[in-house]
């Protein structure tokens, strides 16, 4: 059993693409919010090039921190697709052709009307060991191994392949989250958050400044917990240390 830092979770996000800013990434938000609907919490992510040994590092690092990591892109069929293969060595399995991803593809491909040619058949790479996740928009799978879930990149199969992983993970009590507004700088606040964190440990609470104009500032504060009563004794504890100062807040 690995002695895990964290029971939480990393996302990891690869491609050259991402990184020029070519392309804007939009799985990062919605992996995080369907985690959050099922209960596990994203610790840390990262941005890397499709670049083998960058790949590797990363995944054996996040793989012996976390509990889960979640990986999206390089699983397509061209030269810079290196995830499989990077995923294979990090675990030290071999790569190989999954007969029963082979199968999918081919049929997806003949009914297609399409030849299954030597570079579509790549996609069929698995690291041994690996389960597959299904992509019920183009066939070709993402797949499971131990605690890492390899994603392809494009958003609408990624969130295919994210609601086929989540059946297979266990589902914890959500996260409670309620936000307040409050029309003070943070330095007039920061020590009425520390008070109320110091009485409320069962709670994490987040403080993100805004400005928008001279008259339209202040401070978002962020409450989160598991449990709704600790939520609600803090947001009480906050509101009351707020109106002793005759601080505004909605």
């Amino acid at each position: 059993m690995k002695n895990l830092i964290s029971d939480n979770a990393s996302v990891l996000i690869i491609g050259n693409e991402i990184l020029s800013g070519r392309t804007i990434d939009k799985n990062f938000n919605h992996i995080a919010s369907k985690l959050n609907e099922h209960g596990i919490s994203i610790s840390e992510s990262r941005i890397i090039s499709d670049n083998e040994q960058e790949i590797i590092n990363a995944i054996n690092e996040l793989r012996n921190k976390y509990k889960y990591v979640f990986t999206t892109g390089g699983i397509g069929p061209t030269h810079d697709d290196v995830t499989a293969e990077s995923v294979s060595k990090a675990f030290k399995v071999k790569l190989e052709i999954n007969k029963e991803a082979y199968k999918v593809l081919e049929d997806y491909y003949i009914e297609l009307g399409s030849e299954f040619n030597d570079v579509r058949q790549r996609m069929a790479r698995i690291p041994a060991g690996a389960s597959l996740i299904k992509n019920d928009i183009s066939a070709a799978p993402g797949f499971n191994i131990e605690n890492v879930y390899v994603f392809a990149g494009i958003p609408k199969v990624m969130r295919s392949m994210l609601e086929e992983a989540l059946k297979t993970i266990d589902k914890k009590d959500k996260v409670i989250n309620f936000t307040l507004q409050v029309g003070a700088p943070e330095g007039e606040i920061a020590k009425i958050l520390e008070k109320t964190i110091e009485k409320n440990t069962n709670v994490s609470i987040g403080s993100y400044p805004f400005y928008n104009t001279k008259d339209d500032y202040g401070v978002k504060i962020e409450i989160s917990s598991l449990n709704k009563d600790s939520l609600n004794m803090a947001i009480n504890d906050l509101k009351v240390y707020l109106s002793k100062e005759s601080i505004n807040y909605s």
